[in-house]
């Protein structure tokens, strides 16, 4: 095996192929074992080899990816990153692959554009190495994620840190979320479990832009809360669920007696965009004592510092547990960070809400 994450590629396209392996190869922790253009091919590569990570299209010939994952799920749970180009109609296709067991999604990268190359290539190679370590099925690897040639920037390159001292608690709680890979099922089962009166709430997960949309209305449906992708303004109301939009920072604000929401661009933070820091950051200066902070499962550590300034603040911090994450990355650096009040299974984060909600 040696120490290198073997990566498989399944596209149709030449060109997306090359591209992908070339920024793929360019990380040395990283070994592309091999191509193919259609899932049949990639059956045989994979009878010879099993990969320890597949980037996987959705529209092929032959057999499309939805139905290429979820037979190979059953006969070998390997972790697979679904690549699609940005489309409507393609992320909610994505939904179905996320539940088919997909542990992320990727944009194919816009050729030619360099800025957008640049950070479409950290994306991809920050997925492949998630999924990595992502337990699929009884499927579990252990690899240690290299670094990035790309410069890694704080919160400090969207908003300064909190003022010391921390706010007066109100009536009313905000509970701000941040997950990554295996969020989207992570934050299923969470926001299921919680009661159309839950405080409000906001919630930054990993995902490129347009998803975020099909994602929120996904949940929307499976919950008592309202889930809504959030658009600048949206107030921070009991019941409510806010999802930061994918490729764009969310801010909570203060505005007299409520809180609302404010949507940026900006540059990435902790290699993300929307940044956990960044929102974990807001709330500390705008919410202070009463806001929550939640981390859950994602690879990296983005969030540790953002959740660290939101305890100095004076709230109230939970991280999901080892034995619940698909990745013990973002939890496991913010209880590092000595932000973290406690650690629960993702079962009890429901409980640990609304138990935080009756203590005000």
């Amino acid at each position: 095996m040696g120490g290198k994450i073997r990566v498989l590629i399944i596209d149709d396209s030449a060109s997306v192929r090359q591209t992908l392996a070339a920024i793929l190869s360019a990380d040395p922790d990283i070994e592309v074992m091999g191509v193919a253009n259609d899932p049949f091919m990639a059956a045989r590569k994979i009878r010879e080899e099993i990969p320890d990570v597949i980037t996987l299209d959705v529209e092929m010939p032959q057999m499309d990816g939805i139905t290429f994952l979820r037979k190979l799920m059953v006969q070998h749970p390997i972790p697979v990153v679904m690549c699609s180009s940005l489309t409507e109609s393609g992320s909610e296709t994505l939904m179905q692959a996320l539940e088919a067991g997909a542990v992320d999604i990727i944009l194919k990268p816009k050729i030619g554009a360099a800025d957008h190359l640049a950070e479409s290539a950290d994306r991809i190679r920050t997925a492949v190495k998630g999924a990595a370590r992502a337990r699929v099925g009884k499927l579990r690897a252990s690899r240690v994620a290299g670094g990035s040639t790309t410069a890694k920037l704080t919160a400090d390159a969207v908003l300064p840190p909190p003022k010391v001292g921390a706010m007066a608690k109100t009536t009313e709680m905000v509970v701000c979320i941040g997950a990554s890979t295996g969020g989207t099922e992570a934050l299923r089962e969470l926001l299921e479990a919680l009661p159309a009166n839950s405080p409000g709430i906001v919630i930054v997960q990993h995902m490129p832009e347009r998803f975020t949309a099909a994602f929120a209305k996904r949940l929307n449906g499976l919950c008592e809360v309202e889930v809504k992708e959030a658009a600048d303004g949206d107030p921070v109301l009991r019941g409510h669920v806010l999802i930061a939009p994918g490729d764009r920072h969310m801010l909570l604000e203060r505005r007299g007696a409520r809180y609302e929401v404010s949507i940026r661009s900006g540059p990435l933070v902790s290699r993300h965009r929307p940044s956990v820091d960044v929102l974990f950051r807001s709330a500390a200066r705008s919410a202070g004592a009463n806001a929550m902070g939640v981390i859950m499962t994602g690879m990296g550590d983005d969030g540790a510092r953002g959740m660290n300034e939101m305890h100095q603040a004076g709230a109230y911090t939970v991280a999901q547990d080892e034995a619940t994450s698909v990745v013990f990355g973002m939890p496991k650096e913010a209880i590092a960070h000595g932000g973290v009040d406690k650690v629960v299974p993702l079962e009890q984060i429901a409980r640990e809400i609304l138990a935080a909600d009756r203590r005000r």
